[in-house]
């Protein structure tokens, strides 16, 4: 009996290197005329903090801490929280705002709310910038801890004080930056923050970040409380809020009642609020891309009440691969009932090592207008384009959010080399296939 002839099996194909992306500590840093460091922040602005976060704790007077409702956010507000207590305030002259599903913090009904508690200090954490009229019209100080990309220093409320990071690479958390300050203000800050700066960190900046130089040394910490059950607490910290419930309330109150990251793993709460979280994502991630006319942009459409947009969006990007690729934008329709579309963009892992570096901002933005209506960019309003430079979004009307999907061309494709000179030959002279199908049976006719 013969044997059959084997076919040689092809070689596998050889995979494309992913990019090299640096560490994130090693981004170069800004220095002062005395050739230090600038960091977290400038240190005029670090100590002018301080002193209003000091002066609170001795105040006696009411206090609203507004975090944003992520990771790095509630970590930031929980540090501040017990270092005011650890100065002397009493906790129940602390209160704290959530704005509600979809609003912002410059809301009238959201200004209306912090006005009702009548503080004396306003703390806004995590927030992100924008010039605005005073937060409350009542006398009051207002302090602003950030790290989102802030263009002037004009860029907050009227009246506030602010301390930013986003000027002073590698850029901070906003929950590091918060810790840096309170640090010095009382020995107790180290024991019972330690681990709320690597939880918010690692929030932001993935678990792979290195807590090495200008970043303070948290090796101490990660092996008391174990790099999982840190990182675990990221994940049960980010669910509530992404729920189609928003109880951002939940994770606040859990982590405030936390003194080890090991406590949230066990909370109910958190973990239903994950699950409920992590079937929405599942559900939404296969939804098929399409991309802008040169490529640069991927855009995923999805509906649903939770806040998972962001997640897609990152996850995608850390998988799609393309020479022009450059942003992922994942827009969520069903996110509000009101005609606005939620929606958030990072930068494709493949992109990561482009030079210039890709700013998602200035992206948006520069599409916006060179759009065929010139005010396209005034439309999409004041959170069109917030955050980042590698991680922005916004929440803009639906009818504007087309326009601009208009002006990126999306789902179009693009001409191939040689598209245009063949459409110009066949509009001249005709088709230049004469042995087409029509003659093929028009002669078989005759």
């Amino acid at each position: 009996m013969k044997r059959s002839a084997t076919t040689p099996k092809a070689a596998p194909k050889a995979k494309k290197p992913r990019p090299e992306v640096p560490d994130y500590h090693l981004t170069p840093s800004l220095r002062d005329d005395d050739g230090k460091i600038i960091w977290p922040a400038p240190k005029d602005k670090m100590e002018e903090a301080r002193r209003v976060i000091a002066e609170c704790g001795k105040a006696n007077k009411k206090a609203l801490i507004c975090p944003d409702k992520d990771a790095d956010g509630l970590s930031s507000g929980v540090i501040l929280h017990r270092t005011l207590t650890l100065l002397g305030l009493a906790p129940d002259l602390i209160s704290i705002h959530f704005p509600a599903k979809g609003n912002n913090l410059h809301d009238d009904v959201e200004r209306q709310r912090m006005t009702a508690v009548s503080p004396s200090y306003i703390f806004v954490l995590d927030q992100g910038s924008r010039h605005s009229p005073p937060l409350v019209p009542s006398p009051h100080q207002a302090l602003v801890i950030d790290h989102h990309y802030a263009a002037s220093p004009s860029d907050f409320p009227e009246g506030a004080k602010f301390v930013t990071a986003c000027s002073s690479p590698p850029v901070a958390t906003s929950s590091l930056l918060t810790y840096e300050l309170c640090l010095p203000l009382h020995e107790g800050v180290k024991y019972s923050c330690d681990w709320l700066c690597v939880v918010g960190t690692h929030g932001d900046l993935g678990n792979t970040i290195k807590w090495a130089p200008p970043f303070p040394d948290m090796s101490a910490c990660l092996k008391k409380y174990t790099k999982k059950a840190l990182n675990d607490a990221v994940s049960l910290l980010n669910a509530p809020r992404r729920t189609s419930t928003y109880d951002v309330a939940s994770a606040w109150s859990a982590l405030l009642a936390s003194s080890t990251p090991s406590e949230l793993l066990t909370n109910r709460r958190l973990l239903a609020a994950r699950a409920e979280v992590n079937a929405e994502v599942e559900r939404c991630t296969h939804t098929a891309p399409k991309f802008s006319i040169d490529g640069r942009i991927a855009v995923f459409r999805i509906n649903s009440p939770a806040q998972v947009h962001p997640v897609i969006a990152t996850r995608w990007a850390g998988h799609l691969q393309s020479k022009k690729l450059e942003i992922v934008l994942c827009a969520n329709e069903g996110y509000r009932d009101d005609g606005m579309i939620n929606f958030s963009c990072r930068v494709a892992r493949c992109a990561k090592d482009r030079d210039p570096p890709v700013n998602i901002i200035e992206t948006l933005k520069a599409v916006a207008q060179a759009a065929e209506r010139g005010d396209l960019l005034e439309r999409l309003g004041e959170s069109f384009a917030r955050g980042h430079k590698e991680a922005s979004g916004g929440i803009v009307p639906a009818e504007e959010f087309e326009e601009l999907m208009r002006a990126l061309r999306v789902g179009e494709k693009p001409e191939k080399e040689g598209d245009t000179e063949v459409k110009k030959a066949k509009k001249e002279t005709g088709s230049p296939q004469k042995n087409t199908l029509m003659n093929y049976f028009g002669k078989k006719a005759a």
